[in-house]
């Protein structure tokens, strides 16, 4: 049997990395690791992000469906 792996859903307890906001993407790292960003640091970073970035979960949609 074939497991699904899946990323668990960020939550209000998940805090950006840079300022302590509640996050909305989740950067794993090529090195290994993890970054949390809320959505205007991740804006911000988004290029640097992209290209030290083995994968992006980005949650930031849910912002809009307030």
């Amino acid at each position: 049997m074939t497991e699904l792996v899946t990323d668990p859903t960020l939550t209000a307890l998940d805090r950006c990395d840079r300022c302590g906001a509640q996050a909305y993407l989740r950067v794993f790292l090529r090195s290994g690791g993890e970054l949390l960003f809320c959505a205007h640091h991740a804006a911000a970073h988004r290029e640097k992000l992209n290209e030290v970035a083995s994968r992006i979960q980005d949650e930031t949609n849910r912002l809009s469906q307030r």
